[in-house]
């Protein structure tokens, strides 16, 4: 039995030099200032700025170095500039339209330039928007950052959000949404310019030490990543309702804490790890999709979705858990006018395995009174009775392999008991809560609840009969040969998603049509994908995990393992031709 890949990586077959530590970063920073000029230090949000600086300064007593957080705006400025963004709500805002410029006084920055234009030598500017306050510089370095360490941080306390400091905030679910709705928007629209100036990446996210290493390199793996077969780093997450069925069949840490959540194929989270001979070096895996989005994703879809990835999965794991938050996703047009989100979170429960007792909640009843439903909620959120979810919304059997639709609009949770592969399309933050069970979060608060955003999406018309004959495990076949058999087995009609499940004992060919697909494994030991033409290695996926594969490859045959003869089983998610 092969063991779930933790750390799946892309290797370079031409050799970087990569630079460890703060000393030789720091002595090779020094002499590219000697050689060339100013060096600039640009940061993505998350990055220990101050630490950065602090280093420099440590090292070069005597040099001239900027933080560029000095450039920008007041703190008192910049919160209301952001406000109709960050709103006041706890979980929601709007998506900005902000550029980092907007956070910059052009004062502060023509007085740093004309400071700058006097420095011929061991000058720094270090901070986000380097490039926004030097014209010219010597040398470029970009410290990058994965979303998901980012969110540690805040956790943590450790970071500020973009323009103020904010990091002691007792509820560090703002800083999440400041840098949900506007930090990350803001500094993505200035990344994407940059690509081909930046010389260096400083890579300090998860070690001791920092790495550095040439821009050309990531070039390199960027344009190696989206010619084959690749998997991002998953990540792993306890929840007040986790279960225990990832911790021993993912080789996860026995840390006492459960695991409810494994975001696994989520590229605006999820980082990608970039294997230069013996060291690895992790990026923001949403590069990739930013850099070569038509490589990766294929033209309609950034046609439709920009360079957007469109396609989520991810693990919630109820198994000797507890009930997910009873909950509902809103409409298209209801995202748009709230959110300013173009598409919304049209998902799906797929059961990869299940006890015997597992249930998914999925639809009204059919003689339920929603009108009744939403006065009862209300009152269990104000604490005046316990919600009585059994006499409203239908609950279904689950079994290992069936596959529940959810378009959005219709109310639904996993109830315990179930190993759910979700596939969905990538907004995740836009849940509606509307009861959790009367629980604590893992932090002794209580959850945030939404039945204001919820009760104007909810589709009262999701029900019983319905739910059964449109979102129950709708599988057809679509053909079959000898020794495999191709079904569709969602998503709902009114949904973007399409997905298709392959049984096989034998080599099964597939072609992307030119547009991106993500597969996950859901039986048989493992697989392996390879090109018919040798365009790229063979690709080892196993047990639970997810590959993506990028539009830029026709073909590829999976092929099933040897030492599992039964049969194997992957599903298959693309985006449906428009």
């Amino acid at each position: 039995m092969r063991t779930f890949n933790r750390f799946p990586c892309v290797s370079l077959s031409k050799s970087y030099p990569v630079i460890n530590g703060w000393a030789g970063i720091l002595n090779e920073l020094h002499e590219l200032s000697r050689e060339k000029g100013p060096v600039l230090i640009d940061c993505y949000h998350g990055v220990f700025i101050d630490q950065i600086i602090e280093r420099v300064t440590e090292s070069f007593p005597t040099a001239f170095i900027l933080d560029t957080r000095s450039c920008m705006y007041s703190e008192k400025q910049i919160k209301e500039m952001v406000y109709p963004d960050v709103t006041d709500d706890r979980i929601f805002g709007q998506m900005t339209e902000l550029s980092l410029s907007n956070f910059f006084c052009p004062d502060r920055v023509g007085s740093a330039k004309l400071e700058i234009e006097k420095r011929t030598y061991a000058c720094f500017i270090i901070g986000p928007g380097a490039t926004l306050i030097s014209d010219n510089w010597g040398t470029l370095v970009y410290a990058d950052m994965p979303r998901w360490e980012i969110q540690q941080r805040q956790r943590a306390h450790l970071i500020d959000n973009l323009g103020v400091f904010n990091k002691d905030e007792e509820d560090w679910m703002l800083l999440y949404k400041q840098g949900y709705f506007v930090d990350w928007r803001v500094l993505d629209r200035y990344k994407k310019t940059m690509f081909d100036s930046i010389d260096f990446l400083l890579d300090t996210t998860r070690h001791d030490e920092p790495k550095m290493v040439s821009y050309s390199a990531i070039l390199d793996a960027y344009d190696i990543t989206v010619s084959q077969p690749f998997s991002v780093v998953p990540f792993f997450d306890p929840g007040p309702w986790g279960g225990q069925w990832m911790k021993s069949n993912f080789d996860l840490p026995n840390n006492g804490s459960n695991y409810a959540w494994c975001f696994n194929c989520v590229p605006e989270e999820n980082s990608l790890l970039i294997e230069i001979g013996e060291e690895l070096i992790e990026i923001p895996a949403i590069n990739i999709v930013f850099r070569h989005p038509q490589k990766l994703l294929g033209d309609e879809i950034v046609e439709r979705f920009g360079d957007e990835f469109p396609i989520r999965f991810d693990y919630l794991d109820t198994i000797q858990g507890g009930n997910l938050s009873l909950q509902v996703h809103p409409t298209k047009e209801y995202i748009k006018q709230q959110f300013n989100m173009d598409y919304t979170q049209d998902e799906s429960y797929y059961i990869l395995e299940a006890e015997e007792d597992a249930v998914v909640y999925l639809g009204f009843k059919e003689d339920a009174d929603v009108q009744e439903c939403i006065a009862s909620l209300k009152k269990a959120q104000e604490g005046r009775e316990s919600f009585d979810a059994d006499r409203f919304v239908e609950k279904w059997p689950a079994k290992k392999h069936d596959h529940f639709l959810i378009p959005a609009g219709t109310i639904h949770c996993s109830g315990t008991g179930c190993m759910v592969l979700e596939v969905s399309a990538t907004p995740y933050i836009f849940t509606f809560k509307l009861w959790d069970w009367g629980r604590l979060g893992l932090d002794g608060k209580p959850r945030p609840i939404n039945i204001t955003h919820g009760e104007q999406v909810l589709d009262a018309s999701r029900q019983t009969q319905w739910v059964r004959e449109q979102l129950v495990t709708q599988i057809s076949e679509i053909s079959s040969g000898a020794g495999w058999k191709e079904e569709c087995t969602g998503l709902h009609s009114t949904q973007f998603i399409e997905t298709r499940r392959h049984w096989f004992n034998e080599p099964v060919t597939h072609s992307t049509n030119g547009t991106l697909q993500v597969i996950a494994v859901v039986e048989g030991d493992h697989v392996m994908i390879e090109s018919p033409n040798g365009d790229f290695q063979p690709f080892t996926a196993n047990y639970g995990e997810v590959v993506i594969i990028p539009a830029s490859i026709d073909q590829f045959t999976i092929h099933p393992s040897d030492s599992t003869p039964t049969r194997h089983g992957t599903l298959k998610a693309y985006v449906r031709q428009s």
